[in-house]
């Protein structure tokens, strides 16, 4: 090993360290409010209908929305600053608050129109209700991306886990009291006054706002592309509610939600966990240009990300319906054919979004702009002829075979544009590859064997996959950690 590979290895290594603690608290914090949230989950879907869940899949696209333009990629630019954060704090968060407030307010205006394009006029209230959580998270975005930066992730993790108390506590109470969809937004929006409330003081950022223009121009510069690129995304994220709404109507939308709600436990509980921390560990290893570190840590964390999600997702794919069956019941079934395709949009969801915060961390913004957009313009015409041959399963197939096809080879090509080696790291992906499909066949076999069911084919078949998978994959994982220990 050269000196600059022994240098790049024991920054890599360093950073390592803060990020882990960062992650262990990201993991714990999405662990527990994601089990709450799945627990809330359970609760709402016997107190609401398909219809229901239908009009919040509509606020919910919307805000989803608004949220990935309405800051400019202020959070994102406090992480990756090069540079002291007095430079620059006043100004963005004067930046962030006035933009989110023009996002929300043209965003109230066209609030009916979204809504009646996505085939539920009715959602309009539910749509600009839910869609107010923007202005909170303009007036955090610099102390959001202050505790990301610090690896503060502890502090983070205890504002979201009170804000899911507030928003639990409401929305199960409002439905019971026939809220409807409202239940959704005024939990929502409460947990999202508490939680920026707390991450306001514990940020422990002085009260400042100021216009300097050299520190405008250099943040516009980083978050015009990127809030571009998170605005495509937000496409890329809600086009199937849209697209299915409109041409099947909310109560199949219902289902559609559900399935997609199932298929991002993962992404919800690692991706969050992981993005929480990868954006300022990956921006910390870019500062160093002499040294190969940003490689280093990609060919590290891409294996690694693989091997963890996707017996999840063989899972998911091949336990669908019994899955469903004994989660939400049997009414909900038809969720269960759209969940098996939509396993595999979630493995490639969460590598794309591992690439993109790469290249965010580098400061190569515009490089997301292509991904992102070249994306959507192949996968919008494929969900709208997929859902309209297929329903809600031809919309799921059509994500899965444009994030395997184009999506997942975009993302190598712009990480190789950008510098990033990843050859080393193929012969890793090896043993995951392997291990899940072996898993998948033996899941499928043994679920076959036991006959019709809910519970054994989850216990038997899915444990007998999940031990075959971890006899193939877990020796590499182990020799990963005593290679980095050493």
């Amino acid at each position: 090993m050269t000196l600059d590979e022994r240098e790049a290895h024991s920054e890599v290594g360093t950073i390592g360290r803060k990020a882990g603690r960062g992650l262990r608290w990201s993991l714990l914090g999405t662990l527990a409010t994601k089990a709450g949230s799945f627990a809330m989950g359970l609760v709402l879907a016997r107190l609401l209908t398909p219809s229901d869940f239908g009009m919040y899949a509509v606020a919910l696209a919307a805000t989803q929305f608004v949220m990935h333009v309405n800051d400019v990629g202020i959070i994102a630019a406090t992480v990756q600053w090069r540079g002291r954060l007095e430079e620059m704090a006043a100004t963005a968060t004067t930046m962030a608050i006035v933009f989110s407030t023009g996002v929300y307010a043209i965003f109230w205006f066209l609030a009916p129109a979204f809504a009646s394009l996505s085939g539920s006029p009715e959602a309009t209230g539910v749509v600009r209700l839910l869609t107010a959580v923007i202005l909170i998270d303009g007036i955090t975005a610099v102390r959001s991306g202050t505790l990301l930066r610090r690896f503060e992730q502890d502090k983070i993790m205890m504002a979201n886990a009170a804000g899911f108390v507030v928003n639990a506590t409401l929305a199960i109470t409002l439905a019971a009291n026939g809220a409807g969809p409202y239940s959704f937004a005024i939990g929502q929006l409460s947990a999202s006054v508490v939680t920026g409330v707390i991450v306001w003081f514990r940020a422990a950022i002085p009260v400042h706002f100021g216009w300097d223009r050299p520190v405008v121009r250099r943040l516009l510069k980083f978050g015009i592309p990127l809030a571009a690129s998170l605005g495509v995304e937000s496409v890329l994220l809600n086009a199937d509610y849209v697209i299915v709404g409109d041409l099947l109507g909310p109560e199949a939308l219902g289902y559609y939600l559900l399935a997609f709600n199932v298929s991002s436990w993962v992404p919800g509980l690692i991706g969050t966990a992981v993005r929480w921390v990868s954006i300022p560990s990956f921006s910390r290893l870019a500062e160093n240009d002499e040294t190969d570190t940003l490689s280093v840590g990609v060919q590290r964390s891409v294996p690694l990300l693989i091997a963890v999600v996707l017996p999840l997702a063989v899972l998911m794919a091949t336990l669908a319906h019994p899955m469903i069956a004994l989660l939400y019941g049997a009414q909900w079934d038809q969720a269960a054919g759209v969940l098996r395709f939509l396993a595999v949009l979630m493995v490639g969801r969460m590598l794309t979004s591992l690439a993109f915060d790469i290249l965010t961390s580098t400061g190569n913004t515009r490089a997301t702009v292509w991904l992102n957009l070249a994306w959507a313009v192949v996968l919008v015409p494929v969900l709208y002829y997929a859902t309209s041959t297929d329903g809600i399963r031809g919309a799921s197939i059509g994500h899965a075979v444009v994030v395997t096809v184009v999506a997942l080879p975009l993302a190598v090509l712009v990480l190789h544009r950008a510098g990033v080696r990843l050859w080393p790291m193929w012969p890793r992906l090896v043993r995951p590859v392997l291990g899940g499909v072996l898993s998948g066949l033996v899941i499928l076999v043994v679920a076959r064997l036991l006959g019709p069911g809910v519970l054994l084919p989850l216990v038997v078949a899915g444990g007998a996959g999940s031990l075959v998978y971890a006899v193939i994959v877990l020796p590499q994982i182990l020799a990963a950690r005593k290679e980095k220990t050493a």
